[in-house]
């Protein structure tokens, strides 16, 4: 793994050549080196794992329509999941740990460990907020001590549903109130009868640029494969500051933009107008990522970015089946929640984002250094991939793939 992100260290054409040299030294160097282990807390140790859910979720989400836009929050609907598992069965808690990416963490504490890792992702200056909450049927006589036990634990009570269009009011008021009123109607219909068990989580990220862009609102082209290009408002910036780098092998370049609260945004862009991202997609892992940020180049290039309001909802049980829960929803013993058969009949996902030009400080305008005196640009103008991740935790807070601006 560090020797292939260690390519990374190279975009064509725009370090001087006694930087490649450098650069050529330190991968013989990384050659030599004992693996480094990357994550050594807890904490750490936990928001990899429910970041390689997240990247699992994501590959099964893209390609079961791989001409599709997609948009996640992990961390949410891991939330929601750990929730569920407090009423499992050992062994049915084991199988949900497995897909949950738990299973190797041995972590007695760890709702202890999520709930105090939620609690530091959710600061304003992150602009990231979100929900998570099991609902169930009244039917089902739900156990006192689960609805406790998780209400002492995560601070929300699971919802006892009434089977009415009362439900709808209350859950998609008590989601708006979690998400600062961002994530508006997240359901518009009652869940039918025999509904069971609903896993329901939510996430909305607004971050703000530490570095603001001077130039927005222009109308440009963004490029759509297979159909003409569409407008889209855009905001740009001369020699703004972000790390850089490219990966031939995945065909695409790579930029880590900052922003407020210790939060980036990373946009895999590939080299061609494409649908196509599944390299990017298989390559996609908490180690790979954690690597990557530990190589990319500082540089100011000129950046083109666009607006981007986006809302996506989805149902993740088909693709939850598909990793590995196939068996655990036929049978899934939530023995701790109530004596009768529960059916989890849907998992309930809904993400809302805006990027704008606001930052906390204007641009610096400084020398060109011989080392980036070429025009180099990054312009995000035809389907990308992008993260929205926590630095000090290593949390994936959002994944999205964007196809067409206009159309998510």
């Amino acid at each position: 793994m560090m020797q292939r992100t260690a390519f990374l260290l190279c975009v064509t054409a725009l370090f001087s050549s006694s930087l490649a040299q450098q650069t050529a030294a330190e991968e013989e160097e990384v050659e030599d080196e004992t693996p480094v282990e990357l994550f050594t807390t807890p904490t750490s140790k936990l928001a990899a794992a429910t970041s390689d859910f997240g990247y699992n979720l994501f590959r099964q989400m893209a390609g079961s329509d791989p001409k599709a836009s997609v948009l996640l929050s992990p961390i949410s609907v891991s939330a929601a999941l750990t929730q569920l598992s407090m009423g499992a069965s050992p062994d049915s808690e084991r199988q949900l740990y497995r897909v949950l990416r738990y299973h190797n963490l041995w972590d007695p504490q760890l709702h202890n460990t999520l709930r105090d890792l939620l609690a530091s992702l959710r600061t304003p200056d992150r602009g990231f907020s979100s929900a998570a909450r099991v609902c169930m049927e009244r039917r089902l006589r739900v156990r006192l001590d689960y609805l406790n036990a998780v209400e002492k634990q995560y601070g929300v009570r699971p919802k006892v549903l009434l089977g009415s269009v009362r439900d709808v009011k209350d859950i998609n008021d008590w989601v708006k109130q979690q998400t600062g009123s961002k994530v508006d109607r997240f359901l518009t219909s009652p869940f039918p009868r025999g509904a069971g068990l609903v896993p329901l989580s939510a996430g909305y990220f607004k971050g703000r640029w530490v570095t603001r862009f001077t130039q927005s609102g222009n109308l440009e082209d963004f490029n759509v494969e297979g159909a003409s290009p569409v407008k889209v408002a855009m905001m740009k910036e001369d020699r703004y500051p972000i790390k850089m780098g490219a990966d031939p092998d995945l065909g695409c370049t790579i930029a880590q933009v900052q922003m407020d609260g210790d939060v980036s945004m990373i946009f895999f862009l590939p080299d061609e107008v494409t649908t196509n991202t599944s390299l990017i997609e298989e390559a996609l892992t908490a180690e790979f990522v954690q690597d990557l940020v530990m190589t990319l180049h500082p540089v100011r290039v000129d950046v083109t970015l666009p607006m981007l309001k986006l809302s996506y909802s989805a149902d993740l049980l088909t693709s939850l089946s598909n990793m590995g829960l196939s068996d655990w929803l036929t049978q899934t013993n939530l023995q701790k929640i109530s004596n009768q058969a529960i059916k989890v009949s849907t998992v309930r996902h809904k993400v809302a984002m805006e990027t704008a030009p606001e930052g906390s400080q204007y641009p610096s305008f400084q020398p060109s250094t011989s080392s980036q005196a070429l025009a180099i640009s990054f312009r995000v103008n035809r389907p990308f991939i992008f993260l929205v991740r926590d630095e000090k935790s290593g949390t994936l807070l959002l994944i999205g793939k964007v196809l067409n601006p206009r159309n998510l």
